[in-house]
């Protein structure tokens, strides 16, 4: 059968983020944070002229609704007046079912490990390109997840995989995920819910995210 005829919305520009499909789930359209929640409190982060800003010390900001298969846009950026807090500076991350990180992090003139920069499957794949963007601009993620689909007994029948775009460009395509993101240890599987929030990690730097569904 013929796929539903869907308006796509209009591209984003650097000055005016675009709109949503006509079928999404708007997640955040520049107006209010209705659709967020965090641990610490919704003053870990602001709104500021329709853009939600990183508050330095606050924590993960969480969708209060549950996904599991989904294809996620998200736009973020780099403002051209962070100072760098050591590492590569600017991290942070977008964590399908608050578990999978597809990495975000500054690379302009700070270079770091290739399975931790932007558009890597954090500590997993590193991106097949580095086309993001310097401070200042902003960068493009469209994700296309299918989530982990486990056994009776709780083992992996299928692992959970995406495939990303970054700025347009293919950085992952159809790869799996090893596991649950983790750092400096193995990534392993833990059965979970069929859907679960979607998380922006805060890392303690500053950034920027808009247009997001």
């Amino acid at each position: 059968p013929q796929p539903p005829v869907v308006d796509p919305g209009t591209p984003s520009t650097q000055v005016k983020a675009g709109t949503a499909p006509a079928d999404a789930i708007v997640l955040f359209d520049g107006s209010d944070l209705s659709k967020w929640r965090t641990g610490d409190g919704d003053a870990a982060w602001r709104l500021v002229d329709g853009v939600i800003e990183s508050v330095p010390g606050g924590g993960y900001l969480t969708t209060r609704e549950s996904f599991g298969d989904c294809q996620l846009h998200l736009e973020w950026m780099v403002p051209e007046d962070l100072e760098p807090r050591g590492g590569a500076g600017a991290n942070s991350g977008v964590y399908l079912m608050g578990q999978y990180e597809v990495q975000i992090l500054r690379r302009e003139d700070r270079p770091t490990y290739p399975d931790g920069m932007a558009g890597s499957i954090y500590a997993q794949h590193p991106p097949l390109a580095a086309p993001d963007l310097p401070k200042g601009a902003w960068n493009t993620f469209d994700i296309l997840f299918t989530a982990p689909r486990f056994d009776e007994d709780g083992s992996v029948k299928t692992p959970a995989s995406c495939t990303v775009l970054f700025n347009g460009i293919v950085v992952q395509n159809d790869v799996d995920f090893f596991g649950r993101t983790a750092h400096m240890r193995p990534a392993a599987y833990a059965r979970h819910p069929d859907r679960l929030p979607i998380s922006i990690q805060h890392h303690g730097d500053t950034l920027r995210f808009r247009n997001i569904w």
